[in-house]
Formats: C-alpha cells, sequence, structure tokens
C-alpha cells in the first residue's frame, strides 16, 4: 500500500536527485518496470544499465533523468528509506499508486498531487486513514499542508 505523510518529515531525503547519483544501480534501469516508468514519464528510452536515450538531450546518462523519475525508481527499489514525492509532478501520481499496489512503501509529499478521478487506496500517516478518492484525500489532509 502507498503511505504518504504530509509536511514536514525529519527522516525524509529531499534532494533525490544526488541520493540518486550516489546510490543507484545499473541494473535497477535493465527491469521491464522501470523501463515503462522512464517511457511514460520523460518520454525516454533506455538502451542499457548506463545509458538512456531522450527526445530532447539525446543519449544520457542515468543521473540526467528528471527529479520525477529518479525519485520514482529509488521509491521502487529502496524500501528502507522515505523520499520526497514532492519532486515528482502530477504525471508520476499513477507510478506512486502502481509501485504502492505492488509493495508497501511509504513517501513525504509537501503538496497536493492529483491521483486522479479513479479509486485508488492511500494511507495517510499523519492520522491513519485510508482514502480512497481525490474527495475524501482531500478532506484528511487540509491541516497538514
Amino acid at each position: 500500500m502507498l503511505t504518504i505523510i504530509f509536511g514536514d518529515y525529519k527522516d525524509v531525503i529531499y534532494n533525490t536527485s544526488l541520493y540518486f547519483k550516489n546510490t543507484y544501480e545499473g541494473s535497477w534501469l535493465l527491469e521491464s518496470n522501470t523501463k515503462q516508468m522512464i517511457l511514460d514519464i520523460d518520454k525516454s528510452k533506455v538502451l542499457s544499465d548506463g545509458a538512456v536515450e531522450s527526445p530532447v538531450l539525446g543519449i544520457i546518462p542515468p543521473t540526467q533523468l528528471s527529479g520525477g523519475v529518479k525519485t520514482l525508481i529509488l521509491i521502487s527499489h529502496v524500501s528502507d528509506k522515505v523520499f520526497n514525492a514532492s519532486n515528482c509532478g502530477d504525471n508520476c501520481a499513477e507510478w506512486l499508486l502502481k509501485i504502492g499496489s505492488q509493495k508497501d512503501v511509504t513517501v513525504n509529499l509537501r503538496h497536493i498531487m492529483d491521483f486522479g478521478d479513479g479509486e485508488f487506496e492511500i494511507k495517510i500517516q499523519n492520522n491513519g486513514k485510508i482514502v480512497h478518492n481525490m474527495k475524501e484525500l482531500l478532506f484528511e489532509i487540509g491541516d497538514y499542508v
């Protein structure tokens, strides 16, 4: 399940780009979910464990991917840390939900992310409540953002 801590949280990793640069493993890029994530968010194609083809930047190292996709990759692969998902735009919301449907993950948000019009399941760690749509989410997080 996806669990979100809204607002300040002392143990969060805010600079996800720096953390990614120093900890990512090339093998992560070769996984099908990661390849699809990079294609969906950055419109880029993984060529190898050290090269990505961007339609804007040409062939780049993984460290030059967008902050959002780097954060998603970290959330997907590093289970013992809480990452600042506010580095992600709303285009990453679907992937946060997908990762949360595959395993338990906790992220920090300092803004209201649009998770769309559909049904979902998100636990708000601040109050322990589980919400199932944006209306419920907005009702519960007013005191935290």
